[in-house]
């Protein structure tokens, strides 16, 4: 029982984990490049 609760953990974590880098992914690119177009214009 304690090993099925701890795969469903895991593989929320992995979902969460994945969701969490991939925005941060995005505002690593977004962000700079926000600053750079507004800081040129």
């Amino acid at each position: 029982m304690r090993s099925i609760k701890v795969k469903i953990w895991l593989k929320k974590i992995g979902f969460w984990g994945f969701v969490f880098f991939f925005i941060k992914g995005l505002l690593w690119l977004v962000v700079p490049s926000l600053i750079a177009y507004f800081s040129l214009k």
